[in-house]
């Protein structure tokens, strides 16, 4: 029983070890081999030391590319879009093409003006400031509209009164909401 117990330890010891390891031995040249510096192993228990070693000077041949994670919320929206985007594939047809004024007004998600408090949109996600709006039906569930001076946001909504150019923007709070009234702006359809 001790055996697997040991066993079991430094197999966990291992697993943790070995991504620390190569990291620490890895080189910018694609044709070298990543070895194992195994003079590292003292360093495990200073990963601050380990991090630092990791540290690649970068030359001017290198090539920085940037990733953005996604968080699982992202995700799950993103997989929400797509199954729109497929029901929804002859809206996506007829957006306009150039620059056109829309008048827009601000809304909440409170119970007196959604049915519930929930947040939840027509589209099945949950709203957020500076990105969620609601839309005429002619537009698609995740169009993005860059809207002149607010910047650009997914459509994700709907509502009973969204008809023809109207545009609602969601807002935190109320008070947001009547500050921004109605306006008559300039939007357009970005990919």
């Amino acid at each position: 029983m001790r055996i697997i117990k040991i066993a079991l330890i430094l197999l966990g010891l291992v697993a943790v070890m070995l991504p620390k390891l190569t990291l620490a031995s890895e080189t910018s040249s694609p044709d070298t081999k990543t070895n194992i510096n195994f003079s590292a192993i003292p360093d495990f228990l200073l990963p601050k030391t380990v991090l630092a070693a990791a540290i690649i000077q970068p030359k001017k041949e290198d090539i920085v590319v940037e990733a953005q994670l996604k968080t699982v919320e992202e995700l799950k929206n993103d997989e929400i879009l797509t199954k729109w985007k497929l029901k929804q594939a002859e809206r996506w047809s007829n957006l306009p093409a150039e620059p056109f004024t829309i008048n827009a007004s601000a809304y909440t998600a409170s119970a007196d003006e959604c049915g519930n408090d929930k947040g939840i949109t027509a589209s099945g996600l949950k709203v957020k400031a500076k990105r969620t709006i609601a839309c005429p039906a002619s537009f698609p569930f995740g169009v993005k509209l860059k809207i002149e001076g607010y910047g650009t946001f997914v459509c994700e909504d709907r509502g009973g009164a969204i008809k023809g150019n109207h545009i609602d923007i969601y807002v935190e709070t109320k008070k947001e909401a009547f500050a921004f009234g109605r306006r008559s702006l300039s939007a357009e359809i970005v990919e």
